[in-house]
């Protein structure tokens, strides 16, 4: 019979967590403080660890539940780690997920049995692999599909697509403090039904949307088809709706950045491993702005975009007129209409809005 560890120093939460457990099939070991932890991890193998942050009755400065994360580590790597506690913040979740490589980061406040026992039986069915050197994906339980922010969208609406319930918590609450409107989902499926009825500012999406807890490298070590990444599908459909798009991503090889960029054109492709909350806000926003840009183009007819695009190369009249076969007369025309539109008054100035749009300049 497999076992299970729980790490807990509140008799509550001991059995709640040791019933579910052992009507998952396992048989349960408990203790409360790290010392027995370890004592326990090197006396005999489990499959899932389920630890407290704090082990420290209500104090919220202790975390040796991280140290005991790291024990599983050190002396019982093909055990899967969950971390449970009442004193969440979006950067120990992150921190636990990619520095502690933990499973999931759960949250006793927002805690649920039927999405612990889901989540218990995705990581009982996945093959027992060495959690050290690869970082794990979150799944706590938080905003459900279609789900939105509290306070007043400023910024506008975002689209979060993450099959993991721990991540999707951490981009919709990063996003809906900075005065979004989150709807977050967690297929491709979900996500398509909401491009085709709702238009999206911006999309934050992972590559990998199977529903497992198959880590990238997982994929990558036994040469997955791309096919199996559900993200790259939902990249297309974003793309052709022009919605600047941002890759939050665990499966990182430099062919998938690449496809990603060359073939879907995204924004930008976020590491999960790296993961850093002042640097993702600070894309989210270079994103909302870069957009806007791009919108600017929008009131340019089809041959005003042509021309402004082969100003932003660098090419005087006389050179647009004989790329596009026109005389440098009708040139001048489509430039003073260009002008007005873009509220410019010289070259440089529309040729800079139209660099700023996203227009090549090579």
């Amino acid at each position: 019979m497999m076992r299970a560890l729980i790490v807990e120093d509140s008799s509550a939460w001991q059995q709640i967590l040791t019933e579910i457990l052992a009507d998952a099939g396992l048989q349960v070991d408990v203790v409360d403080n790290l010392d027995a932890a370890v004592e326990t991890l090197r006396a005999a193998p489990h499959r899932l660890a389920v630890v407290d942050l704090s082990l420290s009755g209500n104090d919220y400065q202790n975390q040796d539940g991280l140290d005991v994360l790291d024990a599983v580590r050190r002396f019982d790597p093909g055990c899967v780690t969950i971390l449970l506690t009442g004193f969440a913040t979006v950067e120990l979740a992150v921190d636990a997920l990619t520095e502690h490589n933990a499973l999931s980061c759960l949250r006793k406040e927002a805690f649920n049995r039927a999405e612990f026992r889901e989540l218990v039986k995705r990581a009982l069915s996945s093959a027992p692999t060495s959690q050290a050197g690869t970082s794990h994906a979150a799944s706590a339980p938080a905003v459900k599909a279609g789900a939105t922010s509290v306070e007043p969208p400023a910024q506008g609406q975002v689209l979060v697509v993450e099959d993991d319930a721990g991540w999707r918590s951490i981009l919709s609450e990063l996003l809906a403090d900075s005065g979004y409107e989150v709807h977050a989902c967690a297929s491709y499926g979900e996500a398509l039904g909401l491009l085709r009825r709702e238009k999206y500012a911006l999309a934050v999406i992972d590559l990998s949307l199977d529903g497992s807890v198959t880590t990238g490298a997982d994929l990558w070590n036994r040469g997955a088809d791309e096919d199996e990444l559900g993200g790259y599908r939902l990249l297309a459909s974003v793309r052709a709706g022009g919605t600047p798009t941002i890759v939050v991503s665990g499966i990182a090889t430099p062919e998938r950045i690449e496809r990603a960029y060359d073939e879907h054109a995204i924004f930008a492709f976020v590491e999960k491993q790296a993961f850093d909350r002042r640097a993702f806000l600070q894309i989210v926003e270079e994103a909302r702005a870069a957009a806007a840009a791009t919108g600017e183009l929008d009131v340019l007819t089809a041959r005003e975009r042509e021309v402004v695009e082969l100003l932003a190369q660098g090419m005087t009249n006389k050179e647009i007129a004989a790329e596009l076969f026109i005389t440098t007369n009708t040139v001048k025309r489509h430039l003073k209409s260009i002008f007005e539109k873009l509220d410019v008054h010289t070259r440089s100035a529309a040729a800079a809005k139209a660099v700023g749009a996203g227009v090549s300049v090579d």
